[in-house]
């Protein structure tokens, strides 16, 4: 019997080969093959580019793990003498937390279109870390620690937005929020197990070498993230066109998976620049409600940051305390994975973030109206689930802007950016003398949370009617090239 070779025709002159870094619709065209025998062979080069990509992207994890440990290992340190020794008083503490967002919020935006321009995730990202690992080190070092807070947070902006972006850039719609899930895990982990390193770390190293155990907090903990900064630099890949460790088969998939996917427009491609990609992003209103809906929605999740805090109104001492932050952590990043899986495999996202918020209201009204310890307790974990709900909506977001990458770079960055002025507000939520009922701190979050699902709720309510649109403009156009989206394109709700 013949064997079947599978050819791939030449692409027209008018539009870019593989080498060209601007490629992002080349469709595969199959001659004298039967389907099946191509469908074969695609789904089994197919299943091997996602298993090395899902291997290679895992890295994330880690990094965005020790991203997070790097931000918050203030709020371990804060319960082992760190306001006592650098003298805070009152609104000190809210200002040294909420002065990093400032930084952050800065960023943000200029970081994501740098990275849109440079094209290369794998320098990048690592670079970034880098600066914020030793900014880390230092503030062990250093007094003032609102200067050093301020510029880890303008070290620490590109890195969420960037992994977000980069993810966008490899995966389907359908494959995008799990993987968001996976990557963003670091949340849980960092805040499961950076507690209990700081556990060791708090109760082990008192005055070794005449240092106080919170700034080996900040030495050991920085100096982690710069040696896995450097590894990075060989393991993350780039965008599916100029990563070298990809065959030309592989490449040539990953692009055309994602143009049958309704990405990226080869036309629109070559046309848009980081620039357009700006005003096309602040000149969409979607983009403005996302993110506005955002801040709400991360100042209803301002508990992060205060954690420890709260377990510790549990009556236990500073060890006990954080070794009982790492169960609820856990539980999250439990409920996280299966939310993800579930979104993806039936393209829900609006319905399993509300599930997530409503949960995550039960919590805290839980903690409003008891202060039993085992009820408390519970609320924690509840009150954890919700980050899962949040990468689902960052998976949304994304998916909203999936044919536009110009744009879908500052609208994640300009989301997160927006969004991140919520953390600003919500380090002034929980003042000590509110403790250690913290009623009126999970009032202000039942509020902000009802405001964010009703203005996504707005938002899914909107991105259907427009799915109504275009299976109607499907149905009754004559001319397929009048349409303005791809045949079999719809918003993911």
């Amino acid at each position: 019997m013949q064997a079947h070779m599978l050819r791939y025709p030449p692409l027209p002159s008018r539009m870019a080969t593989l080498s060209d870094p601007k490629t992002a619709d080349i469709v595969v065209m199959i001659d004298d093959v039967p389907a099946g025998v191509y469908r074969h062979a695609r789904d089994d080069l197919e299943r091997r580019l996602l298993r090395k990509l899902d291997l290679r992207m895992s890295i994330i994890l880690i990094l965005y793990t020790l991203n997070f440990i790097d931000r918050t290992n203030i709020s371990n340190a804060r319960l082992q003498g760190f306001e006592k020794d650098l003298h805070l008083h009152g609104e000190q503490y809210a200002t040294s937390l909420s002065i990093l967002f400032v930084g952050y919020i800065t960023m943000q935006v200029p970081g994501n279109m740098f990275l849109h321009w440079l094209e290369k995730p794998s320098v990048m990202l690592p670079c970034c870390m880098l600066v914020w690992g030793t900014v880390s080190v230092l503030t062990g070092f250093y007094t003032g620690i609102v200067v050093a807070r301020f510029f880890l947070g303008i070290a620490e902006a590109p890195f969420f937005p960037g992994i977000i972006f980069l993810v966008s850039k490899w995966y389907k719609r359908d494959e995008v929020a799990l993987r968001i899930a996976l990557v963003s895990c670091g949340v849980f982990l960092s805040s499961a197990f950076g507690s209990l390193l700081a556990s060791g770390i708090l109760h082990g190293m008192q005055d070794k070498l005449g240092q106080a155990a919170w700034r080996w907090l900040f030495y050991i903990e920085g100096g982690i993230t710069i040696s896995v900064a450097i590894c990075a630099m060989f393991i993350l890949p780039d965008f599916p066109y100029n990563t070298r460790w990809f065959t030309p088969e592989e490449k040539e998939l990953a692009i055309s998976r994602l143009a049958e996917d309704g990405h990226d427009n080869a036309d629109e491609l070559r046309k848009q620049t980081t620039m357009q990609g700006l005003r096309d992003a602040v000149s969409d209103w979607k983009v403005w409600l996302f993110s506005v809906a955002a801040m709400f929605q991360i100042v209803g999740q301002s508990f992060i940051a205060y954690f420890p805090t709260l377990c510790a109104t549990l009556g236990y001492d500073a060890t006990v305390t954080l070794l009982l932050c790492a169960p609820p952590w856990v539980f999250g990043g439990m409920i996280a994975f299966p939310l993800a899986w579930y979104s993806d495999k039936k393209q829900k996202r609006y319905k399993c973030f509300l599930v997530s918020n409503s949960l995550c209201v039960l919590a805290f009204i839980i903690s409003i109206f008891t202060m039993d310890k085992a009820a408390r307790y519970i609320s924690l974990f509840l009150m954890t689930q919700v980050v899962g709900g949040y990468l689902v909506l960052v998976g949304w977001i994304s998916n909203t802007f999936a044919r536009e990458p110009a744009k879908r770079a500052v609208a994640i960055a300009l989301m997160n950016t927006l969004g991140q002025t919520g953390n600003v507000i919500g380090s002034y939520v929980w003042p000590s003398n509110w403790g250690p009922t913290y009623r009126y701190s999970y009032a202000i979050c039942i509020a902000t949370l009802a405001v964010s699902t009703g203005m996504f709720g707005g938002m899914y309510l909107h991105l259907k009617h427009l799915n109504e649109q275009i299976e109607r403009n499907e149905r009754d156009v004559k001319d397929v090239n009048e349409l303005r989206y791809p045949i079999g394109f719809r918003y993911l709700v």
